[in-house]
């Protein structure tokens, strides 16, 4: 099925003949490629593209011939079809760069005198190709590869097609994964952290706090698999700006707001509190976060928190004016929180020398604001305001039933 294609003029290895124009040079870059394509995909591909000017009835029956002659035929068809498809898909830079990169040979290797039939193989890739920082706006895909067959064999412009897109997809596909900015981040027992993204952003880690932060071209991303961090997003509505704990995802543009999921302290295990003190976040179940529905998720705005368990079950909304990460002022905010629960919040910072061993005073509640730095001084209020009292035994202070409060 090959055509002759026509050869290069004679010329000195390191002096390469000026082609006349675009045209020629594509169709030699892609004459070049084609030598080492799979013949059954360049001969489906090659279907594929006789198919969209319309077949006509002893081309069709030719087709149907062949498609009866191996089973691997309607495979490679169908295999094609497909590919073929997602070509609209392709953005002009990947165009740009797949075209770019098709070329496999030295500039001045001599074209063949025909397109040469190798063995089958697949066309895997190395690595992908790099865009150009500046690139033109192309008005088709299709028709771009289709034109070829003025200069080349139908066939080879169908099989590049194939190549392109199959092969191509891959590395633009890859492109687009690999993060431009990856780093993990953790913080010790009692210390805090501020860090500051390449893209603007700001982050505030508390106590006992681990965060993964990914960029990437088109969306940002942080995993936060412990602890809480305030985050001041830069606002970009080409980036969204995703934080994944639990089973819950934020998603924003660019706000302020914080995020909690601790192992022991406030809030029950596992369980993730969203609080946001600008603009807008939506926050959604990881295993929904793609249906956007009012059961999987919900928009908040500055003053309003949700809490959301270790599945990602949203709670209801609540208003919440105070800020949204009092911990950066070294406080800490009780409302009928446990007590068993508060003296744990405090233990996130550092030991206590508290201990509690009687379930009935662990339910007891607290209520107010502390000073994170003075467990002395929130031990001591503790018999003022709860029916408890204080016994100090080798070094460790146990928190016991009593008659204060």
């Amino acid at each position: 099925m090959s055509q002759p294609v026509p050869s290069r003029p004679t010329a000195r290895p390191d002096t390469p003949p000026a082609p006349s124009s675009q045209e020629e040079v594509d169709a030699r870059d892609f004459a070049e490629f084609i030598a080492g394509q799979d013949p059954l995909d360049a001969a489906a591909a090659g279907w594929v593209v006789r198919r969209q000017d319309g077949l006509t009835p002893e081309e069709e029956a030719e087709l149907q011939a062949w498609l009866a002659a191996d089973p691997t035929h309607a495979r490679a068809l169908a295999q094609v079809e497909g590919v073929w498809g997602r070509m609209d898909e392709l953005p002009d830079e990947g165009i740009v760069a797949l075209k770019d990169g098709l070329l496999s040979h030295e500039a001045d290797t001599a074209l063949p005198p025909s397109v040469a039939v190798p063995d089958p193989g697949p066309v895997v890739p190395e690595s992908p190709h790099p865009l150009r920082p500046s690139l033109p706006a192309f008005p088709g895909r299709r028709s771009w590869l289709i034109g070829l067959g003025r200069f080349v064999p139908q066939i080879t412009a169908a099989a590049v097609a194939f190549s392109v897109v199959s092969v191509g997809w891959y590395g633009w596909s890859t492109w687009q994964h690999q993060p431009t900015f990856q780093q993990s981040f953790a913080t010790a027992r009692g210390e805090q952290k501020k860090v500051n993204l390449p893209d603007g952003s700001t982050l505030w880690l508390d106590t006992t706090t681990q965060a993964e932060v990914a960029l990437y071209r088109q969306r940002r991303e942080v995993r936060l698999t412990d602890g809480q961090a305030l985050f001041a997003v830069q606002s970009n509505p080409d980036q969204p700006f995703d934080v994944l704990t639990g089973g819950t995802r934020i998603t924003v543009v660019g706000t302020r707001f914080s995020v909690r999921r601790t192992r022991s302290g406030l809030g029950a295990e596992g369980s993730v509190s969203v609080v946001v003190e600008e603009g807008r976040v939506r926050v959604a179940s990881r295993s929904a976060a793609h249906k956007m529905d009012s059961s999987s998720s919900v928009e908040l705005s500055a003053g309003q928190s949700i809490i959301a368990d270790a599945a990602g079950a949203l709670g209801p909304v609540n208003r919440d004016d105070a800020p949204a990460a009092t911990w950066r002022e070294g406080r800490v905010s009780f409302s009928g929180t446990p007590l068993a629960q508060a003296l744990a919040e405090f233990e996130r910072y550092g030991d206590t020398g508290l201990v509690i061993r009687d379930p009935s005073v662990a339910a007891l509640k607290v209520n107010g604001s502390f000073d994170l730095r003075q467990i002395g001084a929130f031990a001591r209020a503790l018999p003022r305001v709860l029916p408890v009292r204080l016994s100090t035994r080798n070094g460790q202070t146990e928190i016991t039933a009593g008659t204060g409060g």
